[in-house]
This record gives C-alpha cells, sequence and structure tokens, in this order.
C-alpha cells in the first residue's frame, strides 16, 4: 500500500545553485542548479529515505509541524 505523506522543505539559494533540506528527517539533504532539480532530487532523496524506516517511525518523524513564515524588522 502506498502512503502518501506532506513533508517540509527548505530551500536555500548561494553562490553555487540550490540546496534543499527535510527539517523532519535529519540527514536528508540534496542540492541543484534550478528550483526544479532541487525539488525534484529532495524529492527523491525523502522518498528514499522513508522506505528505510517502519511506518511508525515514519509517523513518529512526520508528525511534527513545522512553520514557517517571515518577518520585517527595523534596524536603525
Amino acid at each position: 500500500t502506498k502512503m502518501s505523506y506532506k513533508v517540509s522543505v527548505i530551500i536555500e539559494k548561494d553562490e553555487y545553485g540550490y540546496y534543499a533540506y527535510c527539517p523532519e528527517l535529519e540527514g536528508c539533504q540534496t542540492q541543484g542548479d534550478s528550483i526544479e532539480e532541487v525539488l525534484a532530487n529532495i524529492k527523491e532523496a525523502i522518498e528514499l529515505y522513508l522506505e528505510t524506516l517502519s511506518e511508525d517511525e515514519t509517523k513518529a518523524l512526520l508528525s511534527k509541524e513545522i512553520l514557517t513564515t517571515s518577518l520585517e524588522v527595523e534596524i536603525a
């Protein structure tokens, strides 16, 4: 049976391209030259990572709710 999970993905851009990681899954990270490439790579990395876990382990790791937002701050 295939299970579907929603996972958080953080993407950072630097001078070398894009870096993506999944905060719920320690060590699950990848890179790519474009947004499309890094998203495809992290999706594959997450799927491979989850395949190594039991269903209970997966549910436990993905039960955390990770929220991201932006704040505007002012400095003098």
